[in-house]
């Protein structure tokens, strides 16, 4: 191995390496992370050294095991990091089990989970070996918080934050934290994207931001880094761009925003060869990085269909960006049409009973996964079939209708967030992972 490679472990690393022997390499040295929403640096939700699920095996996944939780488990989806599968319940919970299982169908002592934070619908990330997540503070008392933790736990079964950021007077919902140069960023429904010191403050329990991006309406979108900048979107109709060192004071404004084709709810950017791609409720848009030289961008392209709502971030993965719909997903060609509004290349539908797809879609190994509200998880393949329309070539069935957590495809496994409604109320929270036989 070289000296390139050999520390390609985290698969963010290893992206500038795939080909010939080097991805071989890297696809077979130690077990790949997932260390936050959407996989990579880049958010793009392609993982591109997963060698063991292609379309040929994807067909024999089944169900290995699932892990109980608390509450159901809605938006959070799962984080592997060091043989550790982390995630989050609505009832304010932080999981963290083997990522391998337990031995069982399923398992239910996890290695610690959190106090209760009353509330977790966002993704944890883990850096340096902290797990990030949000919640509020209780249910009486809707104040946003940054929780930090050791990922390794505390030596007990039940663990406290190490420190908390305040992160406003209302909840973080579905914004997940991004740590980026020993910062941590963060988006709250108070309209503010909140910078903190990925190191806490000192000792203290509870943190104040070292700044603040002011937005014009609520953010549920997960932030991403990139060049120095942080970009987020916003349900004011907005992408906005922030200088990822803030302005030196208090609150900052936006270096500089550019107009999605309706409110960005938890669609969240991602930035492949300096353009960022970001869904919105009826379309999707694609920004240059670096912006236009004023204050409001136009897009390079869209995709917008007011009769269809777009749920979920894009995933982008050889040329191609992946996004959903309210029965499907949708393919679009990533460097554009050549105009200023383009169509999908192909649609991916699923069998049976139609339904949103709020769960934003990964791609690996040439296959794209993604949950949907009839209690399923689907899979195509994601080159195109030769139609219009492309069909599953999988799909898994959980017990319960609500799965908009995310796929994490890594080191041969799927996992997946939802809940078993057969279960206590209390208990119902599942993750459930698939492998080959």
């Amino acid at each position: 191995m070289t000296n390139a490679t050999r520390g390609c472990r985290w698969a963010a690393q290893c992206v500038g390496w795939i080909g010939g022997l080097t991805m071989t390499l890297a696809a077979t040295a130690a077990p790949i992370d997932w260390p936050h929403f959407r996989f990579d640096e880049g958010h793009t939700g392609h993982n591109p050294v997963e060698q063991k699920l292609g379309p040929a095996k994807v067909p024999q996944l089944q169900q290995a095991w699932a892990a109980q939780l608390g509450q159901l488990v809605f938006s959070s989806s799962p984080a592997v990091v060091d043989g550790v599968v982390y995630i989050g319940s609505v009832d304010g919970t932080l999981w963290a089990y083997p990522a391998k299982g337990c031995g069982q169908l399923l398992c239910t002592e996890p290695l610690w989970r959190s106090t209760s934070l009353a509330q977790i619908v966002d993704s944890p990330t883990v850096s340096n070996g902290i797990v990030y997540v949000g919640s509020q503070t209780s249910f009486d008392n809707n104040n946003g918080r940054l929780n930090a933790f050791a990922a390794a736990g505390c030596g007990q079964d039940v663990c406290a934050p190490l420190w908390q950021g305040k992160a406003g007077k209302e909840s973080i919902l579905e914004s997940s934290p991004v740590v980026a140069d020993g910062v941590v960023y963060i988006g709250a429904f108070d309209g503010r994207l909140y910078a903190f010191d990925a190191q806490g403050c000192g000792g203290a329990k509870l943190c104040d931001p070292l700044w603040t991006g002011r937005a014009r309406g609520t953010i549920e979108s997960t932030p991403l880094v990139a060049g120095g900048v942080v970009y987020v979107g916003a349900d004011d109709g907005k992408l906005y761009a922030f200088d990822a060192a803030g302005c030196g004071a208090s609150s900052c404004e936006p270096l500089w925003t550019g107009k999605l084709p309706g409110p960005a709810f938890e669609s969240s950017p991602a930035i492949v060869d300096g353009v960022v791609y970001i869904g919105a409720a009826h379309g999707l848009a694609a920004f240059d990085a670096a912006g236009c030289g004023a204050s409001t961008c136009a897009a390079l392209w869209q995709a917008v269909d007011q009769n269809q709502f777009f749920g979920g971030s894009p995933a982008v993965a050889d040329g191609r960006v992946f996004i959903g719909l309210e029965s499907g997903l949708a393919v679009y060609d990533a460097a554009g049409c050549g105009k200023a509004r383009c169509p999908p290349l192909w649609l991916l539908f699923g069998p049976g009973f139609q339904a949103a797809i709020g769960s934003s879609p990964t791609v690996a190994h040439g296959v794209v996964y993604a949950g949907r509200n009839t209690g399923e998880l689907l899979a195509w393949k994601a080159a195109p079939c030769g139609q219009v329309q492309c069909s599953t070539i999988w799909s898994a069935m959980v017990r319960e209708a609500i799965v908009n957590s995310s796929p994490t495809v890594v080191n041969g496994r799927v996992y997946i967030g939802s809940a078993d409604n057969l279960a206590p109320e209390d208990s119902q929270g599942r993750l459930y992972v698939f492998e080959l036989p």
